[in-house]
C-alpha cells in the first residue's frame, strides 16, 4: 500500500515533466535522423563530384604533360632528324627519341609513353577509334584492354594489371579467380612536321590497376583532418566493373600495425549497388556495405572513349562514428533526462514524506510478519476516522487470524510430508526391483538369441565341412598320386600341381576356420611373426583372377616395415575376402588401391595397418551396422560368412578392423595388427565372433 501511494504521488507530479522531456527526445531523434541523414549524403555526393572531377583533371593533366614533352626543345631536335618520307627513319633519332621519352615516363609518372607512326596507331584497334575523333588535336579518354593488348603497348603493363579476386560479402562469388584486364586513362597526341603534317603521334597514359596514388590523392582533398568524426575512414576507389582495381578501403578497419598492403584490392562492389551503377547505368547515393563495414557511399558509373560503361568511381566514409555521436547524443539526452526526473522525484517525496510515514511504518510491520516475527501494528497517533488507523485496525484482526490458521496448516502439512515420504520410499524401491527384472530379462533374451544362433551356425558349418574335407581329401591324394605317376615329367606342370596342392590345403584351412563358428574354443591357430609384404603379395596372386576378371586397376603402396604376430593362413583369408569383396563391389572399370604402413601412436611403433579401398558402389547406412553379421549379405551369389569370419579373426588376435564407405564412391576396410598379439587377454571361446550392429 505504502509502494503504490507513493509511486501514484510520484507518478502524477512527474508525468507533465515526463511527457515534455520526451517529446524532446523524439523530436531531437527526428531532426538527427533526418536533417542529418541528408547533410551525410549530400557531402557524399559532393565528395563523388571532386573524385569525378580529379579523374577528369588527369586526363587532361596528361594531355598537358604530352603536349609539355612536344613541344620541347629535345623532342623537338630529335624529331627533326626522322626524314618522314623515309620508309626506314633514322635509327639514331629513333634511339634518342626513345631514350628521352623513357626519361620523360619516369619523371612524370606515366606508365607507358611511346612514339607511334600514323600507320601503325591505324593498324591498332585500340586506337583507331581515338584517330577518328582527333582532328589534329590530342583526345584522352578510360580504354580497358586485355593482357595481349596491354602486352602490345608494354610488357610491364600486363604485370600491373593483374588483380588476384577475393570472396566478398554482399557480392555473387566470382566465376575467375584474377582480372588480368586493365583501366587505362589514355591520351593520344598528334606530332606535326615543320610543314603541319602528322607522321606520328605521342601515346602515353597511366594503368588504374594498382594505382594508389589516384585515390589517396583524391581522399587527401576530400577527407583532409577535421572532415570526418575521430576514427572515421574517408575512402576512395576505382573500380574495373565491378572489381576494385585502386583503393584505400582498408581489409582491416584498424590493424595492430602499419601494413601497405591493407588495402580490398581485388574485392567486389555489393550485388545493390552493381545492378543501379552498372546495369542501370544511375547514380548511387546511399548508405552501402563495402567489404567489411557499411559506409555512407557515393557511385557514379565511368564510361570509356566509346561511351561504354566499363567501371565506377566511389567516395565514402565509415557511418559507426556518426552512429555512434548520434548515440552518444542520445545518451547524454537521456541522461539529462534521468538526472531532472531523479531530482523532481526526491523533490516530490521530501513534500509527502508526512504522509508517507505511517505508510512506511506500516510496512515495516508487514516485512517483520513476513521475516517470521510476531508483532502488530498498533496506534499510529492518528486521528481514529483517519483511513490508515482503520486500515492498521483491520490489518492487526486479520494477523491474529492468520496466526491460528498457520498453526492449523503446519499441523496437517506435518502429517502430510509423512505419509508422502512413505509412499515416496516404498516407490522408490518398487521401481529399483523393476529396472533389475528389466535388465535381467533382456541379458537372458541376448543369451538365448546368441545361442539360437551358434547352435545353427554351428550345425550348418558341421555338415558343410564334412561334405567339403572327403572331395579334398580325395583331390590332395590324386595330386600326389600324379605327381609320383608323371615323375620326371611332372617338373612341366610342377608349379600347377603344387598351386592345386597348395590351394586344397588353404580350402583345409577356410574349413578349419568354419568350425571356429561351432567350436570356436578347439582351434587355437598358431601365430607366428611375420612381415607383412610378402603375405600381401602373396594376397594379390592368389586374387589376380577375380581382379583379372572384373577388369580392375591394382593400385599397391607397400611401406610397412614392421613384424606383427598372425597365423598366415588365417590372415591370407581375410585379405583374399576383402580383395575378392573390392572385386565384385565396382561394376565398370575402377581401381583398388592395396596399402601397408607401420602403426605409429605417440611417436612409437605399436603394428602395422593394412588398408584396402575400392572405387565400387558402396554401402549404404542401413547395411553398414550389418556387414559383419553372419549370414547377412547383398551379394545374390554370397553366403554372409566371409565378413563375420574375418572380423572374428581379426579379434581373436586383438587387432582392429574398421569400415568406412560412401555410396557411388567407394569402401575402405583397415585392419590393424600389433607387433605382439593380445592372446593375454583370455578371450572367450565366443569373443571375436560379430552378433548384432557393429560400425
Amino acid at each position: 500500500m505504502q509502494s503504490k501511494i507513493r509511486y501514484r504521488i510520484l507518478f502524477l507530479t512527474l508525468l507533465p515533466i515526463i511527457l515534455t522531456l520526451v517529446s524532446l527526445v523524439f523530436i531531437t531523434i527526428y531532426w538527427n535522423v533526418i536533417y542529418t541523414g541528408k547533410q551525410l549524403f549530400m557531402k557524399v555526393k559532393a565528395d563523388l563530384v571532386v573524385a569525378d572531377n580529379t579523374l577528369s583533371q588527369v586526363q587532361q593533366r596528361q594531355q598537358h604533360q604530352l603536349s609539355t614533352i612536344s613541344g620541347s626543345w629535345d623532342f623537338q631536335h630529335a624529331f627533326q632528324l626522322l626524314n618522314q618520307n623515309d620508309p626506314k627513319p633514322n635509327s639514331a633519332a629513333i634511339n634518342a627519341l626513345n631514350l628521352l621519352l623513357a626519361q620523360k615516363q619516369k619523371t612524370l609518372e606515366l606508365d607507358f609513353l611511346r612514339l607511334i607512326s600514323v600507320a601503325d596507331a591505324a593498324a591498332d584497334p585500340d586506337l583507331r577509334l581515338m584517330l577518328h575523333q582527333t582532328q589534329q588535336q590530342a583526345i584522352s579518354g578510360l580504354m580497358v584492354l586485355s593482357k595481349t593488348q596491354l602486352a602490345r603497348i608494354s610488357s610491364s603493363l600486363a604485370d600491373k594489371a593483374y588483380v588476384e579476386l577475393v570472396p566478398t560479402r554482399h557480392a555473387t562469388t566470382p566465376e575467375q579467380k584474377s582480372e588480368t584486364r586493365g583501366l587505362l586513362s589514355r591520351t593520344l597526341m598528334p606530332v606535326t612536321d615543320l610543314s603541319g603534317n602528322v607522321f606520328w603521334y605521342l601515346d602515353g597514359g597511366i594503368i588504374f590497376n594498382g594505382n594508389t596514388a589516384i585515390v589517396d590523392h583524391i581522399r587527401d582533398l576530400v577527407y583532409d583532418k577535421g572532415t570526418l568524426p575521430e576514427r572515421s575512414i574517408g575512402t576512395v576507389t576505382l573500380f574495373l566493373d565491378n572489381i576494385r582495381i585502386s583503393t584505400n578501403v582498408p581489409l582491416e578497419q584498424f590493424p595492430s600495425k602499419q601494413d601497405k598492403n591493407n588495402r580490398a584490392i581485388g574485392t567486389l562492389v555489393s550485388d545493390e549497388v552493381g545492378q543501379q551503377v552498372l546495369i542501370e547505368g544511375e547514380t548511387w547515393i546511399n548508405r552501402a556495405f563495402v567489404f567489411n563495414d557499411w559506409y555512407i557511399s557515393g557511385y557514379s558509373p565511368l564510361y570509356d572513349i566509346r561511351g561504354k560503361r566499363v567501371g565506377m568511381v566511389y567516395a565514402g566514409f565509415s557511418e559507426a562514428p556518426f552512429l555512434h555521436n548520434y548515440l552518444l547524443n542520445i545518451i547524454e539526452l537521456g541522461t539529462i533526462l534521468v538526472i531532472v526526473l531523479f531530482l523532481s522525484g526526491f523533490l516530490v517525496y521530501r513534500g509527502a514524506n508526512s504522509l508517507l510515514q505511517p505508510i512506511e511504518y506500516i510496512h515495516q510491520v508487514v516485512t517483520a510478519v513476513q521475516a517470521g516475527r510476531n508483532v502488530r501494528i498498533g496506534n499510529l497517533g492518528l486521528n481514529k476516522e483517519n483511513e490508515l488507523a482503520n486500515l492498521a485496525e483491520q490489518f492487526d484482526r486479520m494477523l491474529d487470524q492468520l496466526q491460528r490458521r498457520n498453526a492449523q496448516i503446519q499441523a496437517a502439512a506435518e502429517q502430510l510430508e509423512i505419509k508422502v515420504e512413505q509412499r515416496t520410499r516404498s516407490l522408490q524401491d518398487k521401481t529399483e526391483e523393476l529396472e533389475r527384472n528389466v535388465a535381467l530379462l533382456h541379458a537372458t533374451r541376448q543369451q538365448l538369441v546368441t545361442n539360437e544362433k551358434l547352435t545353427a551356425l554351428g550345425e550348418l558349418i558341421a555338415g558343410i565341412a564334412h561334405e567339403i574335407n572327403n572331395p579334398t581329401a580325395v583331390i590332395l591324394g590324386n595330386m600326389e598320386l600324379l605327381k609320383y605317376e608323371l615323375g620326371d615329367d611332372a617338373k612341366a606342370v610342377e608349379e600347377e600341381i603344387d598351386l592345386v596342392i597348395q590351394q586344397v590345403g588353404r580350402i583345409t584351412t577356410i574349413i578349419r576356420s568354419l568350425l571356429q563358428y561351432s567350436r570356436p574354443g578347439e582351434f587355437n591357430a598358431p601365430i607366428e611373426p611375420q612381415a607383412i609384404t610378402p603375405i600381401v603379395e602373396e594376397v594379390l596372386l592368389l586374387a589376380r583372377h577375380s581382379i583379372e576378371q572384373q577388369k580392375v586397376e591394382l593400385v599397391k603402396e607397400l611401406t610397412a616395415t614392421g613384424i606383427v604376430e598372425v597365423n598366415r593362413p588365417q590372415l591370407l583369408q581375410v585379405l583374399i575376402n576383402l580383395m575378392v569383396n573390392a572385386a565384385h563391389a565396382i561394376t565398370d572399370n575402377g581401381r583398388i588401391w592395396v596399402r601397408t604402413y607401420d602403426w605409429i601412436e605417440d611417436g612409437q611403433s605399436i603394428g602395422v595397418k593394412i588398408e584396402i579401398e575400392d572405387e565400387g558402389i558402396g554401402i549404404s547406412k542401413e547395411d553398414l551396422g550389418r556387414i559383419f553379421d553372419p549370414f547377412y549379405t547383398t551379394r545374390k551369389d554370397g553366403t554372409g560368412l566371409g565378413l563375420s569370419l574375418s572380423y572374428g579373426i581379426i579379434k581373436r588376435l586383438g587387432g582392429t578392423i574398421e569400415v568406412k564407405s560412401t555410396v557411388d564412391v567407394g569402401t575402405v576396410f583397415t585392419i590393424g595388427l600389433y607387433h605382439k598379439a593380445k592372446d593375454d587377454q583370455q578371450l572367450g571361446p565366443y569373443d571375436g565372433l560379430q552378433f548384432g550392429d557393429k560400425t
